[in-house]
């Protein structure tokens, strides 16, 4: 009886998850067949609002994330093996380049926009205007979802970037001061280490981060309600799930492109 209950549990499981995951990749196919819907200038209008949140609104906590990860990467690797220019350089690409500073943008948007997102998109739900505007003959996926997917991976690609020179450059300039080191041969010495492949495999992780977060806030704050309580559930749901969707892709893509 135990051994039968146990194997229904976990068949259930298995049958929700294959589709929770079938439910992502089908709202990110369908949103990428609306993309067209962008000569409409509705359309337009909402991808810059959500560009504005998603991405100017962040990049203050961006610049302050990107400048104190650049401080203790730095300070602690300046401790270990001192004087060391290469060094530096190399674990500063490794570390910031390859992997924090898409992680960071990523973790402040789960923060701000997964939630915002799923909140929204659930109230809309429950009171009934995702039906309206179907009434109206608006299509929600081109309306709500493909602009807010498009724009939370634009503004991903540019955050990333933003926190990768912030974090770097701090990184510069305290070993400068520390260890004086010149600043210019720093510069040199990184650029000469850097390869076009390190920084196209880490704006492409950036986008995929930016696609999988507002497709899986998107899905959670979509799915049928029919109470407000229902809505701090969405929430919780596409904020978990999004940072596993984060860290599940960074792990893939790191093995594929390195």
């Amino acid at each position: 009886m135990i051994f039968s209950r146990t194997k229904t549990f976990i068949l259930d499981t298995l049958r929700m998850g294959e589709g929770l995951w079938s439910g992502h990749f089908s709202l990110a196919w369908e949103s990428l067949c609306r993309l067209p819907a962008l000569d409409r200038w509705p359309v337009r209008q909402v991808l810059l609002k959500q560009l504005y949140f998603t991405g100017t609104e962040s990049v203050m906590t961006i610049g302050l994330v990107g400048f104190l990860v650049g401080l203790i990467v730095i300070t602690e690797l300046n401790n270990l093996v001192g004087s060391n220019e290469s060094a530096t350089n190399h674990v500063l690409i490794w570390v910031v380049v390859r992997e924090l500073g898409p992680l960071i943008a990523a973790i402040v948007m789960v923060g701000r926009s997964s939630s915002a997102f799923a909140s929204e998109l659930s109230t809309m739900v429950i009171n009934g205007e995702i039906k309206s505007l179907r009434c109206m003959g608006i299509s929600s996926l081109s309306y709500l979802i493909m602009p807010r997917v498009l724009a939370m991976m634009l503004a991903s690609i540019a955050l990333a970037f933003y926190c990768q020179i912030v974090a770097v450059s701090t990184g510069w300039i305290v070993t400068a001061l520390r260890l004086d080191i010149s600043l210019r041969d720093e510069i040199f010495s990184f650029f000469e280490i850097i390869s076009y492949h390190e920084i196209v495999a880490t704006l492409f992780k950036s986008a995929v981060f930016g696609v999988l977060v507002a497709v899986v806030s998107s899905y959670h704050g979509l799915r049928k309600k029919t109470a407000m309580t229902e809505v701090p559930q969405a929430v919780s749901q596409a904020v978990i799930r999004s940072l596993l969707a984060v860290f599940v892709a960074d792990g893939v893509v790191t093995v594929l492109a390195y």
